[in-house]
């Protein structure tokens, strides 16, 4: 099956749909709440369904691509290892996110081909963000005000100082090798959610090695986006000595049973 030819006049309906799924997390993330886990009836789970819907029926109404979403992970690999082209979205990414209020949760689509990220665009509806790219088409984040700027990350190699983008929480000693290894001076930057793949996109930062457990549906829109803007998302594989490093493979989709990533980079 050949390459979508519309791509381009694809982005701005998707666009729309994420910022209507947005709007309807954030009626539920503005009123007064304390949850700490995802049960059936709390907001988080009200939030995350409630976008879903949104994202399903409209995708459904923009094109005939089959959809695997984080509310709907249960289709059979049987059923989906045939697919060709399909939409892969996580309707609520960043949960602990939501739940601080820290607002650094996005609404994420991407449209997959071949196993390759080809479209996606992530939206940050409470800091009033969104990433958007296309693969050899435009690349953007638009912020409030509708405004739209090119993105540009930036390679390792041009650096003095490298900022990493990681986890508040803490560095594992195997970001602490991988970094060693570089033999560069680093600083961490810290981010929620698909946001940290966007950091790279757009320039913020250099890096991002992921040493822990991601789903598809958690990188596929914004590793399109790090695809279109020039970046790359690889795989990560061990040394003989342990250590992490860049395989130079690209991240691929739907390529497996388990819908868990291997572990990766995002670089320029």
């Amino acid at each position: 099956m050949n390459m979508p030819d519309n791509l381009t006049e694809l982005l701005e309906p998707v666009i729309a749909i994420t910022r209507d799924a947005g709007d309807a997390i954030m009626a539920i993330y503005q009123k007064d709440f304390s949850i700490y886990e995802k049960s059936d009836d709390s907001p988080l789970t009200e939030a995350d369904l409630a976008a879903h819907k949104i994202i399903v029926q409209r995708l459904a109404e923009i094109s005939d691509y089959p959809i695997l979403s984080e509310e709907s992970a249960n289709i059979d690999w049987q059923e989906r290892k045939d697919w060709q082209t399909y939409w892969l979205v996580d309707p609520l990414d960043g949960t602990k996110e939501f739940i601080k209020k820290n607002g650094e949760f996005t609404v994420n689509i991407a449209l997959i081909h071949q196993g390759k990220a080809i479209l996606g665009v992530v939206t940050a509806p409470a800091i009033n963000q969104i990433y958007a790219g296309v693969l050899d088409g435009p690349c953007f984040k638009e912020l409030e005000d509708k405004s739209r700027t090119e993105l540009n990350p930036v390679s390792v190699d041009s650096a003095e100082q490298l900022k990493i983008v990681g986890s508040r929480s803490h560095q594992s000693p195997e970001i602490k090798g991988f970094l060693e290894a570089l033999g560069k001076p680093s600083e961490l930057v810290a981010m929620g959610s698909s946001l940290k793949l966007c950091m790279v996109a757009e320039g913020k930062a250099h890096l991002y090695p992921r040493l822990g457990p991601t789903s598809e549906w958690d990188t596929a829109a914004a590793h399109a986006v790090v695809n279109a803007a020039g970046g790359k998302v690889t795989v990560m594989t061990q040394n003989e000595n342990g250590v992490w490093q860049d395989s130079g493979v690209e991240l691929l989709y739907n390529q497996k049973e388990s819908v868990l990533n291997p572990y990766f980079l995002v670089s320029a």
